[in-house]
């Protein structure tokens, strides 16, 4: 479970933070590290000391641009912010994020991507907005800012305490006699990141098309739109029924699909299995 889950960290200033950083997933057992955009060198001698021994994490850090390209394959996403916003984002904390994870990686595919802002502004909204929650840690309110290092500690530990848990509970149920459980219903895998990136997009087109969005006049509403989609963590096969009516709703309006054509043949493919036909040909 462990290896499942990836500290993202947005815009770091300070090497010894990284470093830092290294050292709190090290000691909780988490080994994925992603850095966008860095503000600062990487491995230097600050960060490799402020490893103590978890070095290896600091030199097999992942850097990329952007914070989708970080998170593309995660399918949970969650944002560490001590700041309200005008927008509420859906709100958990440190001990609920960890109760959530064996459910949230039940599946093989499943990712889950823990996001840290820059050390003098956090997140920004629209980074925030690409998360399907914001996990708040309840510090003292008279002395809230807790360092990098310290709030990736904070999370790293709930998520070791899951895991724990879970390797007790699977320790006693294969040790407790009983019937095999061979008709569970068969769990479907969530959309991605980077697929639910796309659905934003066609959705947009599609809002735009029918006239019903206008881009210079936004109003939150693609915002909206985001969390509430967030919120109800479609499954892969969801996400495609509804872009499926999306392009049907861009041809009946009267304009060009714009979605991704080179997906379509594939999208009617995984639709038509799901309902029992036999997949069409391209």
């Amino acid at each position: 479970m462990l290896e499942r889950i990836r500290i993202v960290l947005i815009g770091t200033s300070h090497p010894g933070n990284i470093g830092a950083t290294a050292r709190a997933m090290h000691n909780m057992g988490l080994a994925d590290l992603a850095l966008v955009a860095p503000r600062c060198e990487v491995i230097t001698a600050d960060s490799v000391s402020r490893a103590s021994g978890a070095d290896a994490l600091v030199h097999g850090a992942r850097v990329v641009d952007s914070l989708e390209q970080a998170v593309t394959d995660c399918t949970l996403v969650v944002g560490a912010s001590a700041r309200s916003r005008t927008l509420p984002w859906p709100m958990i904390t440190p001990r609920e994020l960890g109760e959530r994870l064996p459910a949230e990686l039940a599946t093989p595919e499943a990712r889950i991507a823990l996001v840290f802002g820059r050390e003098d502004s956090g997140l920004s909204n629209a980074e925030l907005q690409r998360c399907h929650a914001h996990v708040h840690i309840p510090t003292n309110p008279d002395f809230s800012s807790l360092n990098l290092a310290a709030a990736v500690q904070v999370l790293a530990y709930e998520c070791r305490l899951a895991w724990l848990a879970q390797a007790q509970t699977q320790t006693q149920t294969q040790n407790k006699p009983g019937p095999a459980q061979d008709d569970e219903e068969e769990t479907q895998p969530l959309a991605s990141h980077e697929e639910l990136e796309h659905y934003f997009a066609h959705l947009e087109r599609a809002l735009i098309t029918i006239g019903f969005h206008d881009p210079a006049k936004p109003r939150q509403l693609m915002a909206r739109l985001r969390r509430v989609t967030l919120r109800s963590r479609p499954e892969r096969m969801e996400l495609n029924i509804l872009r499926g009516i999306l392009s049907a709703t861009e041809k009946a309006a009267g304009g060009q699909a714009l979605g991704a054509r080179g997906s379509e043949p594939e999208l009617q493919r995984e639709h038509d299995t799901h309902q029992g036909q036999k997949p069409t040909q391209d």
